[in-house]
């Protein structure tokens, strides 16, 4: 990539700090494999560093077109494309969900009794696609007590249908189970955003992926984000790690023999995709141009501002709504929720460094991104380290990328 630090308004003395930072204490004592990271701003990169290396068995640097698994990235991309068919005039978001999936159409909450027990409720209202956008559907994994990645994994497994499961199929296995809480009155991360995906199919008449490629992937050029990673480009693809009791990293997707070979039948809108930080840069400049890249529109200016204010009852915050126990990539103090992103209440709610009305999210493998608007900001951070929150790296950068800007 072409850098300008200049011409994005930054001092390049103060914004290679990150540089040095990652360097020395991430990758150098070996807590991350790699890492790379972009600063954009004014339409500029600022900043640009691939560090480390993206597969540590066969001694593979990080490159500029390394490709990542984004996880949870996957979701503002989903809530993109659903929104493509709210400007086409396919829903309102106060539309209950159950217009478009029949089968839901006599969902029950479980409401808890004072003695510990539950009872099966009428929900108070319908669940909204609103509430889909926006993690408050009330769908749980059907998992009791603490979701530790084994039973995660599981509840995965059982929800989604196996390894041939589908977004239909996920529909059809959810018909029956009980929601954890009324329709838009918590906030709890799950299943919400596949659900999202398969609103999209239902609309759309066509599969997930097929969407996605036409209307997003193709127009913005983003040629390497995908459902899976095709064989001629495998020695591009990372591998993934976790952390060992020891805090020594442990492999646990290796790219020659990873599912991500082949392509899934459960397309998750939630966090199946791989991408490249100069795809994920493209589709974070459309939002920050109004919803238009290169003379491309992907979503009206109107569209994008309404997926990217605060939507919680009240103007409120995540910690008030967040159901207890629950997971969030972003934290719940001073973070507002718009449609499938976190959006930033200001300095003094979210106690660190920035703009009120940025927003962001991030990916299991620690992968983050933030827009700023008022700076005019993007910052996209890639690395493979499960699970996300091991480090607080969205915090780090935007205290040496906010402090480098002299303009």
């Amino acid at each position: 990539m072409k850098i300008d630090a200049d011409g994005a308004g930054f001092d390049p003395t103060r914004l290679e700090g990150i540089t040095e930072h990652l360097k020395r204490r991430y990758v150098e004592p070996g807590k991350i494999p790699g890492c790379q990271t972009v600063v954009a701003r004014h339409g500029e990169v600022g900043y640009f560093s691939s560090l480390g290396s993206m597969d540590l068995e066969r001694g593979r640097p990080v490159t500029e077109d390394t490709i990542w698994r984004i996880y949870s990235m996957t979701k503002p991309i989903t809530g993109v494309a659903l929104m493509t068919l709210y400007e086409r005039g396919h829903f309102q978001l106060g539309d209950p969900i159950h217009r478009f999936i029949p089968e839901w159409g006599d969902l029950k909450v479980a409401e808890r009794q004072p003695d510990g027990s539950t009872r099966l409720a009428e929900p108070e209202r319908p669940m909204s696609v609103r509430d889909a956008l926006m993690h408050m559907t009330g769908l749980g994994w059907g998992v009791e007590g603490p979701l530790v990645r084994e039973r995660f994994l599981e509840a995965m497994a059982t929800v989604r249908g196996g390894p041939n499961g589908t977004l239909q199929t996920m529909v059809e296995n959810l018909a029956d189970k009980a929601l954890v809480f009324h329709p838009g009155t918590r906030w709890l991360y799950g299943l919400s955003t596949d659900l999202c995906g398969r609103l999209v199919e239902v609309m759309s008449g066509q599969r997930f992926d097929d969407y996605l490629r036409t209307e997003i992937f193709e127009p913005l050029q983003m040629g390497d984000t995908a459902f899976s990673v095709p064989d001629a480009e495998i020695d591009r693809f990372s591998a993934s790690y976790g952390r060992r009791r020891d805090k020594t990293l442990k492999l646990l997707d290796d790219p020659e023999r990873s599912t991500y070979r082949r392509q899934p039948s459960f397309l998750s809108g939630g966090g199946g995709l791989v991408s490249t930080t100069e795809d994920y840069l493209r589709f974070c400049r459309m939002l920050l141009n109004g919803g238009e890249l290169d003379g491309v529109r992907i979503l009206g200016r109107k569209t994008v501002e309404l997926m990217t204010i605060n939507h919680l009852p009240g103007g409120g915050e995540l910690a008030q709504f967040a159901l207890p126990g629950g997971y969030g990539e972003t934290g719940f103090d001073g973070v507002g929720f718009g449609l499938t992103m976190a959006v930033g209440l200001g300095q003094v709610e979210t106690q660190a460094i920035g703009s009120k009305g940025d927003f962001y999210w991030g990916g299991a493998a620690s992968t983050i991104f933030w827009v700023d608007p008022a700076e005019d900001l993007i910052v996209i951070f890639m690395t493979q380290l499960m699970p996300s929150g091991t480090f607080n790296f969205r915090g780090q950068l935007k205290s040496i990328v906010y402090s480098a800007i002299v303009d």
